[in-house]
């Protein structure tokens, strides 16, 4: 019993941190999605100087997630790499390519600095991308055989996991919209309100698409959200109707644009959409940590294991969290439009 509590305690932490790198990260690769759009030169300089401070950091999250499935569920590990590898070294690359323009269209000069601007965006639409088609991969599920990989090195390239992928550069956009609406100013700043009022319907759509597939890919989906084929279990529809009532609420409020004071609004109502969809998620596929063939339980380390590292991630993770959130409190304030990242 105590070897289950701390696999669940594990797993609900790696789903925090992967949560924390989809609101923060999310954000900046919508920046760099959003940059084929921005005026010009000078718009695209504040809108990299309205994320230099924290960009970074974001990715934090990401190693830990990451790195947090590696040890405290190596079986979990090891059946998804082989699994969706292509798809996940696709992510990486991208997001060392995307490192590597930011710091460099800084310091070019003239047609350097349009192809490291190309290189950016590019970067930040590939590895949003390949975020989806491995969300969109993990959700179908993978074959499994006696605990290991035994499907195709491609499996994970369906048309779902195409939607996904789509959905989730939407998403970002969204974000980096709602970003560029608090941490902005000036004509930027109409810009980005009216990018957050256009993706929001985008991102409806896209979210209605997705649940409508997802709750196709296994018949034991369908059973959570209280359907099947010939009847509705009221009760357990009633349970988790709420989430696209809000998830509605939400893209409505997007939708009508931030007001004149309330400039961080729309990326709080943005997390908050992503919040449902996380839940949403969670709904459908709990308790499997790989979609109907692995729960945290089969593919945890040994207790021992699992409590040593707890005992190191406790105390580390609060230090994180304040670094983190003094880094967005010192540079709260907004980037006018002559700033550029220094």
């Amino acid at each position: 019993m105590f070897g289950l509590e701390l696999s669940m305690i594990w797993a609900v932490l790696i789903a925090v941190a992967v949560f924390l790198y989809v609101a923060l990260d999310g954000f900046d690769l919508g920046v760099g999605i959003l940059f084929p759009f921005a005026k010009d030169a000078r718009e695209r300089d504040q809108m990299q100087a309205a994320i230099a401070p924290v960009w970074d950091g974001n990715e934090t999250w990401l190693v830990l997630g990451g790195g947090g499935l590696f040890a405290a569920f190596p079986a979990a590990y090891a059946a998804l790499m082989p699994a969706l590898y292509l798809p996940i070294i696709l992510m990486l690359l991208a997001l060392i390519f995307r490192g590597v323009a930011f710091e460099f269209r800084h310091h070019a000069r003239d047609r350097g600095k349009t192809w490291w601007t190309a290189a950016f965006a590019g970067g930040s639409i590939v590895a949003t991308l390949a975020q989806g088609l491995v969300l969109g991969g993990f959700i179908q599920g993978v074959a499994l055989e006696d605990g290991a990989f035994a499907g195709g090195p491609l499996d994970w390239l369906t048309p779902f996991s195409l939607l996904v992928a789509v959905a989730l550069v939407a998403g970002y956009a969204l974000l980096g919209a709602a970003w560029l609406v608090f941490k902005t100013q000036g004509e930027l700043f109409q810009r980005a309100r009216a990018w957050v009022k256009q993706l929001a319907v985008l991102v409806a759509l896209a979210m209605g698409a997705v649940s409508l597939a997802t709750l196709g890919v296994d018949p034991r989906v369908t059973e959570r959200w209280g359907l099947t084929m010939t009847s509705i279990d009221w009760p357990a529809f009633v349970r988790v109707a709420p989430l696209p009532l809000l998830a509605g609420m939400l893209c409505f409020l997007l939708w009508r644009g931030a007001d004149d004071r309330r400039h961080l609004a729309p990326y709080l109502y943005t997390v908050g959409l992503f919040l449902i969809g996380y839940v949403g998620l969670a709904v459908s596929l709990w308790p499997y940590i790989i979609p109907f063939a692995m729960t945290p339980a089969d593919a945890a380390a040994a207790d021992n294991a699992l409590a040593l590292m707890l005992y190191g991630a406790l105390p580390l993770l609060p230090l994180i969290l304040g670094y983190t959130g003094y880094v967005y409190w010192v540079f709260r304030a907004k980037v006018d439009a002559d700033a550029a990242y220094h």
